[in-house]
């Protein structure tokens, strides 16, 4: 089974004025990127997996706004491979109504949160109640945590070391750290390794020498088992981030720099991710 466990359906007018000005600054010129995309372009690129997380984004300080029924409609058209996540912005004053309505009218199964994004810090009070909800109701919560472009979001609400207390105070919450935490994979690493629950996904784009490093880095420390396929499409389609895995370790051939085992990369691609979420 392939599952991608990271994807995006917004349109760029949902991303915001704020991110999306910022974002075409900083896109790789070398592709043509759209940042938004309709459900139809979202299920195309379903075609190589068996199931798909998909979700929106909502932080009322980037003024970026995702309707969760938006998602929950696209679910409902295609629930034997989509499955949907509510989109939360712990600086909401409803925040708690809409994680119930989410979860018990559009039937979401998990959680996306951005607190970079949403200028809250993960160890802030607003984010606790979630948590604990969370937790109970066996609900995964997949943070953002890593760089980001918009020079209004802070970079502290973004390091993975900030969930190590959240992993303390919630044993049983289950956590995705969004792109294994790039730059912080040394954090990030040393957060999933201690937590039982906590897994990072491998949405980092196509970055040879860093994906390569990151890789090298999980598998020294004996935490490759903890990674799980994701795409952040539409940064890059499924396809292209096996492909990239693929050819991991391309940058160090002929030299005498250790190799990511192959095993491991299939391990990743194929990995029983709704297992470990409890979304089976």
């Amino acid at each position: 089974m392939i599952v991608d466990c990271h994807t995006h359906l917004m349109t760029e007018e949902q991303w915001g004025p704020i991110f999306a000005a910022e974002y075409h600054k900083v896109a790789d010129r070398n592709r043509s990127l759209s940042l938004g995309v309709t459900a139809e372009e979202h299920w195309q690129a379903c075609a190589g997996a068996d199931r798909v997380i998909v979700f929106g984004l909502n932080a009322r300080y980037l003024q970026i706004e995702t309707p969760n029924e938006q998602i929950a409609g696209y679910v409902a058209s295609h629930p034997e491979k989509l499955i949907g996540f509510v989109a939360l912005d712990p600086a909401a004053p409803d925040v708690l109504d809409e994680l119930e309505r989410g979860v018990q009218d559009l039937k979401l199964r998990g959680i996306k949160v951005g607190p970079m994004y949403q200028d809250v810090d993960p160890l802030d009070e607003r984010f606790h109640e979630i948590y604990r909800r969370a937790e109970k109701e066996g609900l995964p919560i997949l943070f953002h945590m890593a760089t980001s472009f918009p020079a209004a979001a802070r970079l502290r609400y973004a390091n993975p070391i900030r969930l190590d207390e959240v992993g303390i105070r919630y044993p049983e919450l289950r956590v995705i750290i969004a792109h294994m935490g790039m730059p912080w994979f040394d954090d990030t690493i040393q957060t999933i390794r201690k937590h039982p629950h906590f897994y990072a996904d491998t949405s980092i784009g196509d970055k040879p020498w860093w994906l390569y490093n990151a890789l090298v880095a999980f598998h020294e420390w004996g935490v490759m088992h903890k990674l799980l396929l994701g795409s952040d499409f539409p940064v890059l389609t499924l396809e292209e981030q096996i492909a990239a895995f693929r050819r991991v370790n391309a940058v160090v051939e002929g030299t005498g720099l250790p190799r990511v085992p192959d095993i491991q990369i299939d391990e990743i691609i194929h990995r029983d991710t709704l297992a470990l979420l409890g979304l089976t």
